[in-house]
C-alpha cells in the first residue's frame, strides 16, 4: 500500500519538477531604476526611435511587437527599406504618450521608453504590470537624467560612457549581447581614425560650422550633435547655447559659419538656405559649403553607432578634405550597412 502511494506521489510530482519556472532577471535602466524582466524577452514594444534603430542593427526586430507612432518622421522616409517589417507593426504610443489599451493588446514583456518620458506615462505602463526600460545613451547625474537637454560636467565622457551603457542594456534585454558589443567596437575604432588625423588641428584653426534645422533651430551644447561636430574638427558657432534652441537670422549672420550642415531628414532646409536672400551673405553659402548630411550621419541629440563610426568621419572629410582624401565614404558605408543592416548603402541625395 505504501509502495503504491509512493509511486503515485512520484508520478504527480514529475510535471511539477519538469515544468520550467518563471525565471526573472533584474537590470538597471539609464534612469537608475531597477527593472525586473522575464528571463528571455520575446515581445518588446519600442517607444523611442533611437532604441528602435539600435534594435534593427542588432537584428532583433523579430522580438518587436509594437513601435512609436512617429518612427518614420524620426528615422527618415527611406529608413523603412532597412526593416520593411516595421511598417506592419502596431503603434501604441510615442515618445511622451501611450495608449494603454492598445499596449495591453500586444502583451509585451517589456516597453522601451526615452529618458524624458513623463513619470505618469512610465507609471501607467508599470501599473499595468509591464516592465519599463528607459534609454538615454548618456551618463547623466541625478536630477539631469530625465531632461531633454541635460547639463553634464564633461559632455564627451558622458555621451561616450552612456552610449556604451545604453547599447549594452538594449543588447542584454533583447538577448543580443554580441551584436551590442560589435556596434560599440566598430564605433570606437572609426573614432580613433578621425582623432588621429585631426590631432594637429589647433582649437583656433577649427572650421566654423552651423547645424541648420527647420525654423532657424539648431543644436548648442549638451547634446550629441555638439560632440559630433567637435570630434569632426568643427567649431560649433552655437556652442554657447544649451540644447536644442531656436535662433534668429541675425544670430546666424553674426556667426557667419564657414560650413552649414543639414540633417538628412530635412532636405527642404538646404533649398531654403541656398535660395533665400537673407542667407546669401554667409560665407558657407557663398563658398557652396552647405551640405545635406547622409542618412548615416545622424546629427541627433542622442548618439547612434553609425553616426559615431561613419557620420563623424563624413563630417571631418567635408571640413578637412585634404586630410581624408584616401577615404571613400561609399566603401565605408557599404561595409557598415552590410554588417549591421544586412544590406548595402544607397545614397538618396
Amino acid at each position: 500500500m505504501h509502495l503504491r502511494f509512493a509511486a503515485l506521489l512520484a508520478l504527480l510530482l514529475v510535471p511539477l519538477l519538469a515544468a520550467p519556472g518563471h525565471a526573472e532577471r533584474i537590470v538597471t535602466d539609464q534612469l537608475g531604476r531597477k527593472v525586473t524582466l522575464p528571463d528571455g524577452t520575446s515581445r518588446a514594444v519600442v517607444l523611442q526611435h533611437q532604441t528602435l534603430n539600435l534594435a534593427v542593427q542588432m537584428n532583433a526586430t523579430g522580438k518587436i511587437v509594437g513601435i512609436l507612432d512617429q518612427w518614420k518622421q524620426q528615422l527618415g522616409a527611406n529608413y523603412v527599406r532597412l526593416a520593411p517589417e516595421l511598417a506592419r507593426l502596431p503603434m501604441p504610443g510615442g515618445l511622451t504618450k501611450v495608449n494603454i489599451e492598445a499596449l495591453l493588446q500586444l502583451k509585451p514583456d517589456v516597453v522601451f521608453v526615452t529618458n524624458y518620458a513623463p513619470a505618469e506615462m512610465i507609471g501607467q505602463i508599470e501599473r499595468a504590470g509591464i516592465p519599463v526600460v528607459a534609454i538615454s545613451l548618456l551618463a547623466a547625474p541625478q536630477g539631469e537624467a530625465t531632461k531633454v537637454s541635460p547639463v553634464v560636467a564633461d559632455e564627451e565622457a558622458a555621451y561616450e560612457s552612456g552610449f556604451a551603457e545604453g547599447v549594452r542594456l538594449i543588447g542584454t534585454v533583447l538577448d543580443r549581447r554580441d551584436e551590442a558589443e560589435a556596434l560599440i567596437a566598430t564605433a570606437t575604432a572609426k573614432r580613433k581614425l578621425v582623432a588621429e588625423r585631426l590631432s594637429s588641428v589647433a582649437p583656433t584653426q577649427r572650421v566654423t560650422a552651423y547645424m541648420a534645422n527647420p525654423d532657424l533651430s539648431t543644436y548648442g551644447s549638451g547634446k550629441y550633435t555638439g560632440i559630433m561636430m567637435k570630434r569632426a574638427g568643427a567649431a560649433n558657432v552655437a556652442a554657447s547655447l544649451q540644447g536644442f534652441k531656436q535662433v534668429t537670422m541675425e544670430d546666424v549672420l553674426k556667426w557667419n559659419p564657414a560650413v552649414i550642415f543639414v540633417q538628412e531628414r530635412y532636405p527642404a532646409v538646404v533649398g531654403e538656405i541656398k535660395s533665400a536672400p537673407a542667407w546669401q551673405p554667409i560665407q558657407a553659402v557663398k563658398a557652396g559649403r552647405v551640405y545635406l548630411m547622409p542618412e548615416y550621419a545622424k546629427a541627433w541629440g542622442y548618439p547612434m553607432p553609425e553616426a559615431m563610426a561613419l557620420g563623424e568621419l563624413w563630417m571631418a572629410k567635408k571640413l578637412y578634405p585634404e586630410r581624408f582624401a584616401d577615404i571613400d565614404m561609399q566603401v565605408e558605408a557599404d561595409a557598415y550597412y552590410k554588417r549591421f543592416y544586412r544590406t548595402g548603402y544607397d545614397a538618396f541625395h
